[in-house]
């Protein structure tokens, strides 16, 4: 049985080495995430490269995601955590600041996302929750809080402020120049962080189309204000991220199964990529297996039939970063037997070519057929049959760009090839049946359904029914 859900590992001091990226790939990784809010450029750089190298070897292409820091607040970078106890006062003051009041502790800050945006009485919190801080005065200096819990923060960790809209631009200078960086090393994708309207996926877009068309943009949802905007954030992006972290902080808690389902239902209707994030398998950062409570977590993603679910400190910083991806793969798996929960069918895009691609799924269901062939230079067709939702075919997609291979690795029951299109049409074919055969294990009389604009002349779409020893059975 093949995995449809796809699994993004976020790379990080526990696996940024040739021989661990190589064990996570074997163990189920298909997407690897930097996460630009803590790695440096050399850091990345030193990602992609083993990536690159893996990808000459491996029977499907790794694509690269990096994530960016986008408009939000963290601590400084600190040499030692800072202990805070419930009931004493820290003061978070500007980082590299010579503030010097009375204080028994303080905490260097990205000030700029909070000078201004706090009164008196409001919460703030630090490391995704783990610690709160209520407001006790500000001044342009310096942001005096009382401690409501005890706890230990260390370096460049979240703050959050639930409710209330941070004035910073939603992407930033640092923004600019990692993705920069990540266009000059040929990223596949962009996770953009705290995108709170279809306005800020578009700055994205423009920010993209100045360097490279190819980069598809992941729109992170992690507010309250994102996910109100959520129908108009999806069409304007590739794929959504639902970015539990942020959004269980700035959105009430007890909701968030029910907003992620939200979320999820989103991207269906709208025929985006969707990706579940953050705190799967936290257990397994320490301990060698899962909690119950995370296995059953995972398992209601993949009933949701999401394109691909997310680790992120499990693989990044994590004790165990091979035996996380081993597990999500099994469970997976074993929660792919279970019907989903049929999203794909609230699909709201009615154009002929999306008819077309559920024409093909229907017909692969009535005949029983071993896959779907797509044969797509841009990647769109096969982004068409994914938005259907298949549950019992998978889709064989042929490009001749590399490219648009790897970034169709996102898409669930997705397995990219790379061949040369010839042009005669019926080559072209060939040449993909001959690669069923070959690598992915088809016998000669199993049959696919074949899609594609290249089987008639002009643009239109064709769809062919094929015995994968060449025969077309129509």
């Amino acid at each position: 049985m093949r995995r449809r859900t796809k699994i993004i590992c976020t790379i990080g001091p526990a696996s940024n080495d040739f021989d661990t990226l190589n064990a996570m790939y074997e163990a189920g990784m298909n997407v690897a995430r930097i996460n630009m809010s803590h790695a440096t450029h050399e850091d990345a750089a030193r990602t992609i490269g083993w990536i690159k190298t893996l990808n000459r070897k491996t029977k499907y292409p790794v694509p690269v995601l990096i994530d960016t820091q986008g408009p939000e607040i963290r601590t400084a970078k600190r040499d030692h955590p800072l202990v805070l106890r419930k009931g004493t006062e820290v003061v978070l003051i500007p980082e590299l600041s010579d503030y010097h009041g009375p204080v028994t502790s303080r905490l260097e800050v990205q000030f700029e996302g909070l000078k201004g945006a706090v009164s008196a009485g409001d919460t703030i919190v630090l490391d995704n929750g783990l610690i709160n801080l209520k407001v006790s005065n500000q001044n342009p200096a310096a942001i005096r809080c009382m401690v409501l819990d005890d706890g230990v923060i260390g370096s460049r960790k979240h703050i959050n402020i639930p409710g209330v809209h941070i004035n910073l631009p939603s992407i930033t200078s640092k923004d600019r120049d990692d993705v920069k960086f990540g266009l000059e090393l040929d990223v596949d994708f962009i996770a953009q962080s705290f995108v709170r309207s279809h306005d800020d996926v578009a700055k994205m877009r423009e920010l993209l189309n100045h360097r490279n068309h190819g980069i598809h943009v992941v729109a992170k949802i992690e507010n309250r204000e994102g996910a109100t905007n959520i129908e108009s954030i999806a069409e304007t992006a590739d794929g959504l991220m639902v970015a539990r972290g942020d959004l269980g902080i700035e959105t009430d808690i007890a909701t968030l199964p029910n907003l992620q389902r939200q979320l999820v239902r989103s991207s269906f209707k709208s025929g985006r990529r969707c990706i579940v994030a953050t705190h799967l398998l936290e257990s397994m950062v320490e301990h060698p297996i899962p909690t119950r409570a995370e296995v059953t977590d995972v398992a209601n993603a993949i009933y949701e039939g999401v394109d691909a679910v997310m680790l992120s400190a499990e693989t990044s910083i994590g004790e165990h970063p091979v035996k996380a991806v081993e597990q999500l793969a099994e469970i997976a798996l074993a929660s792919e037997r279970f019907p989903d929960l049929g999203f794909a069918r609230e699909l709201a895009a009615q154009s002929d070519k999306q008819n077309i691609a559920r024409s093909a799924l229907e017909l692969a269901a009535r005949i029983s057929a071993s896959g779907i062939v797509v044969i797509t230079r841009r990647g769109i067709t096969a982004d068409l049959v994914t938005n259907c939702g298949p549950t019992d075919v998978p889709i064989f997609a042929f490009s001749n760009l590399s490219q648009v291979r790897r970034r169709l690795m996102l898409n669930r029951g997705v397995y990219a090839h790379r061949t040369a299109f010839s042009n005669n049409p019926e080559k072209t074919i060939q040449t993909a049946l001959s690669v069923l055969r070959q690598r992915e294990g088809l016998g000669s009389e199993d049959r696919v359904v074949v899609i594609s604009d290249v089987l008639a002349a002009g643009p239109v779409d064709a769809i062919q029914l094929r015995s994968v020893g060449g025969v077309s059975t129509e």
